[in-house]
């Protein structure tokens, strides 16, 4: 990743523009966060047993790049099922498809478990809880991500806004 993307927030979808440095070239200060945002934000493919979230769909998403993008440049594939959980409600560990909560942290550390393995980064911390337990409180569920860059500061990223 060789740009930095920033959020542009409407009240209806979280979109992301990219940022232009002074002298017009593409502001690069941010690599390792942006090329996070993407794994999270990219819809990556569902596999086979995944249920998907319209029952009348058969689309698994993903992105066509990575057909053999390790073979082709190295890469791997990109993105995340966090899709997946767009329509779930949020569920206890005795459901069938098993907690929601567990389910997003297992998503969030699938998609960023490359970024170790191609020593992007040395390490990374998944912190997932369930907020508003209250009766008249509306659930939702919080997620905290935090990138270690060995001796370098770490990179924290909060994505609640994105299921709120």
């Amino acid at each position: 990743m060789d740009f930095r993307l920033v959020p542009i927030d409407t009240p209806d979808v979280v979109r992301l523009d990219c940022l232009q440095a002074r002298g017009g070239l593409i502001d690069e200060t941010a690599e390792l966060a942006t090329a996070v945002t993407i794994a999270l934000c990219t819809d990556a493919l569902a596999d086979v047993n995944d249920i998907l979230p319209d029952p009348n769909s058969t689309d698994r998403r993903g992105w066509w790049a990575d057909l053999e993008a390790d073979t082709i440049w190295g890469g791997w594939p990109i993105g995340s099922r966090l899709w997946l959980l767009t329509r779930a409600k949020i569920l206890d560990a005795g459901a069938r498809e098993g907690a929601t909560v567990a389910r997003l942290d297992q998503y969030i550390r699938a998609a960023l478990q490359p970024f170790v393995d191609n020593r992007l980064c040395s390490r990374f911390s998944v912190s997932v809880r369930l907020e508003g337990l209250a009766a008249q409180q509306t659930q939702r569920i919080h997620a905290d991500v935090v990138v270690y860059r060995g001796p370098k500061n770490a990179i924290e990223l909060q994505y609640q806004a994105l299921w709120a």
